[in-house]
């Protein structure tokens, strides 16, 4: 498989974006908007439902609006209602030939194609370059030993995109073993798909590590509520019974991993950020914030919905397991870069696939800036250092992007290259990250913002 570490890395643009320097504590509240990982789960099981459905609060990003572009290549009817969050999903008979862009979203391209099987006709799904390097085959291999059509543009069963899925309009469904240690998107792509399958589905995860749980309870708890029956009770093993997808009117929980660099800005310039919406209960990996920036320095709490963190701009090293929710490793590796001690970082090796090598984009783009920070076999080890400005390359990723602003608010001079590529599932993030700092920031040019709802 191609190399997707950043040791060749994107060129440059002639102007990046200059990260603003908080010139003191922050008082802020940021308004976040709603969950990529529950938006695209729920516009996948709309368009499997029984009737109508609405996603209220869904996120409208590149990945979402990717993901909505597949299912109406597929043909369901996803519309816009009163307002671009509002999502109305009216399923239609899944049908091909058809084309599913997928971008870089790890959910197009992983909970399509076990839908795409149940077409009636054949579905080819590609993406940007860098998708192509993404892992693929866990998912495939197991639609193949379910009877479905899958080919590649070589011999054998693909392992990366582009490839083609050849739908028969229905699936047998049964037994399969999947390895999921490269990503638990395999998992959850066939456990979002699997009530239509004829005999339902026992899947089997079979590999030596299962990162990112929490997103498969996410995607359990999402089952359930539409009338899906579910049995997790063995470990690593998941029935999904025949049957029905209720149609829902549902809100979308605000994105809590991408609260994650706004509440993280506390710790950094100190003062209080605070982001309303918070569930008091969630299957969202980022509701380990609290706890982490805790660990780090700050204080956080719930009340009212209302997640509150405040900090003193002492930040404190950590030795921390993030397996259960490595999306938040970028932020944790931008705190940490500027810590009063050594942190590591464990249990997110499967990092290396997501849009790039993040564990190798992370270590290169803090060395930059004169850090330093060593990869391990399964994550970080970063020791502080006194830092200074130049080009952060994000990869077009945007949870580098993210980091690379954290770091500017305390190290003059940060240039974050594309900070377009946050529009992935944050559009606007720039101009959202001016309006927390408000007058506590030093001047900054304007990024490419688009509209953001931030206060």
């Amino acid at each position: 498989m191609t190399d997707a570490r950043p040791s060749a890395p994107a060129p440059v643009e002639p102007e990046g974006w200059a990260a603003p320097v908080a010139d003191g504590p922050l008082d802020a509240t940021v308004e976040v908007p709603g969950s990529k990982s529950l938006t695209n789960r729920l516009l996948v099981l709309a368009a499997l439902a029984d009737g109508p459905g609405v996603l209220r609060g869904a996120l409208r990003s590149r990945d979402a609006d990717l993901m909505a572009a597949g299912l109406r290549a597929l043909g369901v009817d996803v519309a816009e209602g009163t307002s671009p969050s509002e999502l109305r999903v009216a399923p239609g008979p899944l049908r091909g030939p058809a084309e599913v862009d997928c971008g870089l979203a790890g959910t197009v391209m992983r909970f399509l194609p076990p839908v795409a099987a149940l077409a009636d006709g054949a579905v080819r799904f590609d993406g940007d370059p860098g998708a192509r390097v993404r892992p693929m085959g866990p998912v495939l291999a197991a639609l193949g030993a379910l009877g479905v059509g899958v080919a590649g543009d070589g011999p054998g069963t693909p392992t990366t995109l582009p490839f083609t899925v050849r739908g028969r309009g229905r699936v047998r469904g049964g037994s399969v073993d999947v390895d999921a240690s490269a990503s638990s998107q395999f998992v959850s792509g066939l456990l979002l798909a699997a009530a239509r399958y004829d005999q339902g589905l026992t899947l089997r995860h079979v590999g030596t590590t299962l990162p990112s749980m929490p997103h498969i309870d996410m995607t359990v708890e999402v089952l359930r509520e539409v009338g899906v029956e579910v049995d997790d009770s063995r470990p690593a093993i998941w029935r999904v019974e025949p049957g029905p997808i209720a149609a829902r009117d549902v809100q979308v929980e605000p994105d809590l991993s991408n609260a994650g660099p706004f509440l993280a800005a506390a710790l950094v310039a100190g003062g209080t950020v605070r982001v309303p919406g918070w569930p008091t209960t969630t299957t969202q990996p980022g509701a380990m914030l609290g706890d982490l920036l805790t660990a780090m320095g700050g204080t956080a709490h719930l009340e009212d919905g209302v997640m509150t963190v405040t900090g003193t701009g002492e930040v404190r090293g950590v030795d921390v397991d993030l397996h259960a929710a490595g999306e938040l490793a970028p932020t944790i590796a931008a705190l940490a870069a500027l810590a009063d001690s050594p942190s590591r970082l464990r249990g997110i090796a499967h990092l290396r696939g997501h849009e790039t090598d993040r564990l190798a984009a992370l270590a290169a783009e803090i060395t930059r800036l004169g850090g330093r920070a060593e990869e391990t076999r399964d994550g970080l080890v970063i020791t502080p250092r006194p830092l200074h400005g130049a080009t952060f390359r994000t990869y077009h990723d945007h949870r580098m992007a993210t980091s690379a602003a954290l770091l500017g608010l305390r190290v003059p001079g940060v240039v974050v290259e594309n900070v377009g590529t946050t529009a992935k599932t944050l559009p606007g993030f720039d101009g959202m990250w001016a309006r927390m700092l408000g007058a506590q920031a030093s001047p900054a040019p304007a990024g490419p913002a688009e509209g953001a709802a931030t206060r």
